[in-house]
C-alpha cells in the first residue's frame, strides 16, 4: 500500500443506511470504497483509502450523515496503516451457507456507471420486506435491483429507476410497511449513486 494512503472505517448500523453514507463520502472527498463489511450483526463496516485529509473529510461526512438518519456509527482514521492492516482491511468476501451470501461487499471490476436512481427499502422481518415490495413494483415504473438479508431479520431490497419513480415506490413502501406494523429501518432515495457505491450493487 501507498504510504500516503490513509485509511478510514465507519461502523454504521444496518445495510441501507451504509450505502447512503458510502455514497456521501464518495461525493465528499477524493475517497475510494475499499468495501462494505457486515460485523456479523445489523452493523456494516465501510472502508475508505485515501489521503488523509481525504478520509478525514469524508468519514465526518459520512458520520454526520448516518446521526441526522438515526443510525449509530462509530468511525476511525489511520493515517499510512501497516500493510497488514490494510490487507485485513481489504480481505476477500467469505460466503455465509446461514445467511447465502457474502459477508462484504467489494466493487466489482468494470462494473457499470448507475445512471438511474437507487430507492432503499430495509425492515426488520421479510413479510413486510415482500409485501412492500409488490407494491412498490405495481405502484411505479421501477425495477428489483435486488434483496439483502445480513442477519437478525434485517432485509434490505433494491430497486432503480428515474427519480420521480423510484421516489413514487419508496414512498409506497414505505406506507405498506408502516400500515402492515412492519419494523422499517430506512425508505430513501440516492438519485445519482457514486460509481463507487454502484460498483458495490447486484448487477
Amino acid at each position: 500500500m501507498n504510504s500516503s494512503l490513509s485509511l478510514a472505517l465507519l461502523e454504521v448500523g444496518n445495510l441501507a443506511p451504509s450505502f447512503m453514507v458510502a455514497d456521501a463520502c464518495s461525493k465528499a472527498a477524493n475517497v475510494r470504497i475499499l468495501g462494505i463489511e457486515s460485523t456479523d450483526g445489523a452493523a456494516q463496516c465501510i472502508k475508505l483509502i485515501g489521503r488523509v485529509a481525504d478520509v478525514q473529510a469524508a468519514a465526518e461526512r459520512g458520520a454526520a450523515l448516518a446521526k441526522l438518519m438515526g443510525s449509530t456509527v462509530f468511525y476511525s482514521v489511520m493515517a499510512a496503516p501497516l500493510e497488514l492492516t490494510y490487507q485485513l482491511a481489504d480481505a476477500k468476501p467469505v460466503f455465509s451457507p446461514l445467511l447465502g451470501s457474502y459477508d462484504s461487499r467489494k466493487p466489482r471490476e468494470n462494473a457499470m456507471s448507475m445512471t438511474n436512481a437507487l430507492g432503499l427499502l430495509e425492515t426488520q422481518g421479510l413479510v413486510a420486506a415482500l409485501h412492500a415490495t409488490d407494491d412498490m413494483l405495481k405502484a411505479s415504473n421501477v425495477t428489483l435491483a435486488g434483496k439483502e438479508k445480513i442477519g437478525s431479520a434485517y432485509v434490505t431490497i433494491m430497486i432503480r429507476g428515474d427519480v420521480a419513480a423510484v421516489q413514487t415506490a419508496i414512498e409506497v413502501g414505505r406506507q405498506t410497511v408502516e400500515r402492515l406494523g412492519g419494523k422499517l429501518i430506512l425508505a430513501d432515495v440516492i438519485a445519482r449513486p457514486h460509481a463507487d457505491l454502484a460498483s458495490l450493487l447486484p448487477s
